[in-house]
């Protein structure tokens, strides 16, 4: 379970006018503010700022100060001058020190995180996207113990395939998932395969290593059949999230959502057509466009003179992509990466667009 508490935090302008136009302060922000329960970094910092993530660009820096940059419930942000430059404090308990950038570690887990951790820490250690190859390699389950046709909590499985030079304690079992491809290409039905989800199933802890081995299924999500593959149990990725720009234009698209829905809402998780391969990284803010559509234009159309009429097929137009909202990766894979919605407008659907903040 995630120890780690991040903190970062917001706010402070060279003068309300031009700090409002470089970093879009918002015209109705507070003097101050008391942090509630269930307050994230991201919230608090859309209390003050138009675009939340650029927080990073607007701390103030004080190492003098020990370990300020924990936020709990109940604190009070004060907008203050610091060095002549408005700033956020400290105003309560007890506590009055500038709030500056940075990432602690920390048993307390009742400290502000800076996103949803709960909506993605499944998604750091358990769900992957393989090559087929991968799954097609990896350890199968051959049978259960007393010839159940399904295996769950407490029950034994019989392994092949795990070669010596690789045996492990503990491995997840996985089932092959969603196929992730890429929009498809005008004229095909299909587009290019960037990966495919291996659909986490149970953990399993290995009680003999042979051919076939024996395994004890731990704990379950779903019932464990015949067939499904063994990978080696990851721990939680260590990840510190730093909201900040990619350097270069991305031109991508989701191309899933976790949970099947049709419509994505905020702090849903969903897959993207980009990942490591295209200078994708955990903490990599995108903005959300709605995809364009299409309408015909029936009103200009070729005149006839000789008929006196309009003729020929209405030409096809693309409408401009809408800007909607806003999201930001915490994981990568190598062609597709998970993303969490941080903000929507209006709802987002596959194959919505996604650039540049």
């Amino acid at each position: 379970m995630y120890k780690k508490i991040f903190c970062f935090l917001i706010m402070s302008c060279l003068s309300f006018s031009a700090f409002s136009a470089d970093l879009g302060l918002r015209s109705d922000h507070p003097e101050k503010y008391v942090v509630k329960k269930g307050d994230t970094l991201w919230d608090i910092s859309a209390v003050f700022l138009k675009s939340p993530w650029l927080w990073p660009e607007i701390w103030q820096i004080n190492p003098q100060i020990r370990n300020p940059h924990l936020i709990y419930p109940g604190d009070v942000l004060e907008l203050a001058f610091c060095d002549g430059k408005p700033c956020l404090k400290f105003s309560s308990g007890g506590r009055n020190v500038k709030l500056s950038p940075g990432i602690r570690s920390s048993v307390n887990e009742h400290a502000i995180p800076p996103i949803p951790l709960d909506a993605i820490r499944p998604f750091l250690s358990r769900p992957r996207v393989v090559g087929q190859e991968t799954l097609d390699l990896a350890p199968y389950i051959l049978a259960s113990q007393d010839e159940h046709l399904v295996a769950g909590a407490d029950n034994k499985v019989y392994v092949r395939g795990i070669k010596e030079n690789e045996q492990r304690n503990r491995y997840m079992v996985f089932r092959s998932g969603e196929v992730y491809r890429n929009p498809p290409l005008e004229g095909k039905k299909e587009g290019e395969i960037l990966g495919y989800e291996a659909l986490y199933i149970a953990d399993a802890e290995m009680q003999h290593f042979g051919d076939p081995s024996t395994a004890l299924i731990t704990s379950s999500k779903r019932e464990v059949l015949v067939g499904d593959r063994l990978l080696p149990e990851e721990d939680p990725l260590d990840v510190e999230f730093f909201p900040h720009a990619p350097d270069h234009e991305i031109d991508g698209k989701i191309i899933s959502v976790m949970d099947g829905v049709s419509q994505i809402g905020q702090y849903q998780i969903v897959v993207l057509n980009k990942g490591a391969e295209d200078g994708l990284e955990a903490g990599h803010v995108l903005s959300i466009h709605k995809s364009s559509r299409y309408v015909r234009d029936t009103i200009k159309r070729n005149y006839n003179a000789k008929k006196g009429k309009h003729q020929g097929s209405a030409e096809l137009i693309a409408l401009p992509e809408e800007r909607i909202g806003e999201l930001m990766v915490f994981r990568t894979f190598d062609k597709v990466s998970y993303a969490l919605v941080m903000e929507l407008q209006r709802p987002a659907h596959i194959y919505d667009a996604v650039h540049l903040p």
